[in-house]
């Protein structure tokens, strides 16, 4: 089921770019839309990981630096016949944790050294598995996909509001009801693609949690992990981009309010309840 939601959300977004693109310059604005999107997913594929990693100044962490995180992480990966990940350290106190790559073959979990001061290890054993679901189910390609089709509809809204303002060659286009669906378009589609970019992230979100649990046997370290994570971020909050906030397994900024509306994860009350109603 979250699969084929996830699907159904990629192609909604899909829709939403091919109709700007529409909108933009007819069956030509369409091609000039999917040919940014190839190229923009292009970049996203190859390029995700190093750039995120880069954006927070991560750094590659070796055996003797993080022995137990190595060390859950080489069992895990074992156990469900993995390639080891790259083990990159983000030396920020505010605990959280990301995986990042196109492939389990190219791909990097990072911890925070906040992290590795308030958990103990079956805690810190559910966070890994969690981000190593999140690279076995190719987690970190797809939201990046639809991170990166989000940004591509926010460009592709910017020009459609510059296409409004100097007027369009087409007669039919000038009229009343045109310019009202145009008006209407350039405000509600970035809200769109923005909520269906939070539901895909939600939804991965929720497997994530299910599958890491699956994989260490084990639902209440993963359920005891968020509780503290989602404690000490609310405490202690981290200097985090909007744009990659749902690449960490808690949110990283603060959600008070209406904000929750708009929030890249799912709650964390719902996720622990849902852990701890799991049976093996």
């Amino acid at each position: 089921m979250n699969y084929l939601k996830t699907f159904a959300l990629l192609a909604l977004l899909t829709m939403l770019f091919v109709i700007i693109g529409s909108f933009i310059g007819g069956q030509n604005g369409m091609m000039m839309a999917f040919v940014i999107a190839m190229v923009m997913n292009f970049g996203a594929y190859w390029f995700s990981d190093k750039i995120i990693l880069f954006m927070y100044k991560a750094k590659p962490a070796s055996e003797n630096e993080l022995p137990e995180v190595y060390k859950i992480t080489r069992e895990l990966t074992m156990s469900v016949k993995m390639p080891m990940p790259k083990i990159y350290v983000l030396h920020e106190q505010a605990p959280n944790a990301f995986a990042t790559g196109r492939s389990p073959k190219y791909a990097a979990v990072c911890v925070t050294s906040g992290i590795l001061n308030i958990l103990d290890h079956d805690e810190l054993k559910g966070v890994l598995a969690h981000e190593l679901s999140h690279i076995k189910n190719r987690d970190t390609l797809i939201m990046t996909i639809a991170a990166t089709a989000s940004g591509a509809i926010m460009m592709l809204v910017n020009m459609l509001r510059w296409t409004m303002m100097f007027g369009f060659n087409d007669r039919e286009r000038k009229s009343p009801v045109s310019l009202i669906g145009l008006l209407v378009i350039t405000i509600l589609a970035p809200i769109a693609a923005m909520i269906i970019q939070l539901a895909i992230s939600r939804t991965r979100e929720y497997l994530a949690d299910s599958s890491g649990a699956k994989i260490c046997h084990n639902p209440y370290g993963l359920a005891k992990a968020l509780g503290k994570l989602d404690n000490f971020s609310k405490r202690l909050p981290m200097n985090a981009h909007p744009q990659s906030a749902h690449m960490f397994i808690v949110n990283p900024l603060s959600a008070e309010g209406i904000t929750r509306l708009f929030a890249t994860h799912p709650p964390i009350k719902e996720r622990i309840k849902r852990l701890q109603e799991m049976k093996f």
